[in-house]
C-alpha cells in the first residue's frame, strides 16, 4: 500500500509515512544516505527545543547524507577544498529542498533549515546562531558517529560528507538506530595535522583555536577585519596592519562564499570502508600524499596572542607565519560571558594555576558565580559554590566590557567598580588563561 493515502490529500499531522516510501524520496532527491529520528528520541534532548522553535508541528527528523569529493577536500590549495565544500553544501540543500517539496505537494508540512550558512545572524553572541544541529540529528538517525576531530563519520563515506536535516510534520513506520560502533580509527591523524593544536591526543577541543584560524573570514574573523579598517589611520596604516593578499582573501570569501583557512582534519581522517583502503595498504604512502603536504605548506595561521594556539604554531611548524590577531568571542550580556568561558578556556596556559574564583556581579545583571581551574580543567557553577581562592566583585557592564578589551581595569579597580580580595598574580594567572 502506497505510503500516502493521496497525494492531494489535505494536511494531515497523525499520519504515518512508510520509511521506505520516504527513504526512497531522499534518494530520489540526490540523497547518498538517510536516516530517521524521531524528535522524541532521547538523544535529541537538548536538541528538541530549538527543533520546536523552528518548526513547532515536528514529529520526525529526516538526517540526509551528502557525499564530497575526497581528493579535493584533501588539496593544500583552499581554493579546491573551498570550491568542493560550497559545492556540496549548496547541492545539500538543494537535495533537502526537494525533500521538502515532495512532501509538501503530498500534503504532508516539513521544513529544510540551512545546511550551513546563512544562520540567524542576529543572534551572533547571544545565543546559538544555527537552527538545527545537523551532527547530533545524523547521529541519532545512525548515520555515523562524531570523531575525536568533532564531525560525524559516515561508516561508509567517512567524513567526507555534508549534512542536512528535514523537520517533518509526521511520524515514521520505522525509525534508525545510532551505530552500535564508532567508525574514528582514533589514529590521531587530525591531531597531528591540526595547525592551531586544536584537537588534543586526550579528545579535548580547543574551540577558539578552530574558529580564530579557520573561520578567520567567517562571522567575528570578519568583523575584526572591519575593526582594522576603523582604526586604521589611513592606507598605508591599514597595510601595515593587514597584507595584501589578506585583503584580496576577504574580497574573494564576499564575492564567492566564506572560505575555509584549513579543513586538515577532514582532509586526513582515514575512516570509512571505502576511504581506509590507502591508509590500510601503505601508512607510508598515505603519509606522504596526503598529511605530509599540508604539514609543510608555508601559511598564515591565526591565532589569538597568547593563546595555547600560538604556543603551538611556533613549537610545531616554524615554517608557518604566526599571525597574531584579537579574539572575536565577546559577549554582550552576563549569560554569553559564563557559556562563553569554556570556548575561550586555554588549558596549557593554565598549567599550574590551582584556584577557584568567585564573582559577584551587580548593576543591571546581578548574578553569583564560580569558576574553578584545577589540573587545566575549567568548572563554571551557578551562585558561590567551595571556598574562594580569589573574591571578584563587579558591576556587569564594567567587567564587560573589560572582558571585551573596550576599558582597561586600572580606573574601574581605583573607583572600586571592581573589587578583588585575594592574590592579584592570581588573578593575573586567570586573565592568561582567557586572552582577547
Amino acid at each position: 500500500m502506497h505510503a500516502l493515502n493521496s497525494v492531494n490529500a489535505a494536511v494531515d499531522e497523525t499520519r504515518m509515512l512508510e520509511s521506505s516510501w520516504l527513504r526512497q524520496v531522499c534518494l530520489d532527491a540526490g540523497a547518498d544516505d538517510v536516516g530517521f529520528v524521531s524528535v522524541n528520541s532521547p538523544a535529541l534532548a537538548e536538541e528538541r527545543p530549538h527543533v520546536e522553535r523552528a518548526f513547532p508541528r515536528t514529529r520526525t527528523l529526516v538526517s540526509l547524507v551528502v557525499r564530497m569529493n575526497r581528493e579535493n577536500i584533501r588539496s593544500p590549495a583552499r581554493s579546491v577544498a573551498n570550491h568542493e565544500f560550497h559545492h556540496a553544501t549548496d547541492e545539500a540543500n538543494e537535495v533537502a529542498r526537494r525533500v521538502v517539496a515532495v512532501l509538501e505537494r503530498a500534503g504532508v508540512r516539513a521544513l529544510n533549515p540551512p545546511s550551513g550558512f546563512p544562520m540567524e545572524a542576529d543572534r551572533w553572541m547571544s545565543e546559538r546562531m544555527w537552527v538545527v544541529a545537523h551532527k547530533p540529528v545524523a547521529v541519532a538517525a545512525g548515520m555515523g558517529r562524531m570523531g575525536i576531530h568533532r564531525n560525524v563519520i559516515h561508516p561508509q563515506f567517512g567524513n567526507f560528507i555534508l549534512l542536512a536535516t528535514v523537520l517533518v510534520a509526521a511520524g515514521v513506520d520505522v525509525y534508525g538506530q545510532e551505530l552500535d560502533y564508532n567508525p574514528c580509527l582514533t589514529c590521531k591523524l587530525c591531531v597531528a595535522a591540526c595547525p592551531v593544536g586544536a584537537i588534543g591526543a586526550d579528545g579535548a577541543f580547543n574551540f577558539s583555536a578552530c574558529m580564530t584560524h579557520n573561520y578567520h573570514e567567517f562571522m567575528g574573523g570578519f568583523g575584526r577585519w572591519v575593526e582594522t579598517i576603523a582604526d586604521s589611520r589611513n592606507g598605508r596604516d591599514y597595510r601595515r596592519r593587514v597584507r595584501d593578499s589578506e585583503t584580496v582573501s576577504q574580497w574573494q570569501s564576499l564575492a564567492f562564499g566564506p572560505n575555509y583557512k584549513a579543513a586538515y582534519c577532514l582532509a586526513v581522517c582515514p575512516a570509512g570502508t571505502e576511504v581506509i583502503g590507502l591508509y590500510q595498504n601503505t601508512k607510508k604512502q598515505f603519509a606522504d600524499e596526503v598529511m605530509r603536504p599540508l604539514l609543510d605548506k608555508r601559511e598564515d595561521i591565526f591565532v589569538i596572542a597568547g593563546s595555547d594556539a600560538e604556543a603551538h604554531v611556533r613549537r610545531r611548524f616554524p615554517q608557518k607565519t604566526v599571525r597574531p590577531v584579537r579574539s572575536s568571542l565577546r559577549p554582550r550580556n552576563l549569560n554569553t560571558l559564563l557559556q562563553g568561558l569554556p570556548l575561550s578556556f586555554q588549558p596549557q596556559a593554565a598549567k599550574g594555576l590551582e584556584a577557584t574564583f568567585h564573582f559577584t556581579f551587580t548593576g543591571t545583571e546581578a548574578r553569583e558565580a564560580t569558576v574553578e581551574i584545577r589540573e587545566q580543567r575549567l568548572q563554571v557553577s551557578r551562585g558561590l559554590v567551595g571556598t574562594p581562592t580569589v573574591q571578584i566583585t563587579a558591576d556587569t557592564e564594567i567587567w564587560l566590557r573589560f572582558i571585551r578589551g573596550e576599558t582597561g581595569i586600572f580606573w574601574p579597580l581605583l573607583r572600586r567598580r571592581v573589587r578583588v580580595r585575594g592574590p592579584l598574580r592570581l588573578l593575573r594567572a586567570f586573565g592568561r588563561c582567557f586572552p582577547n
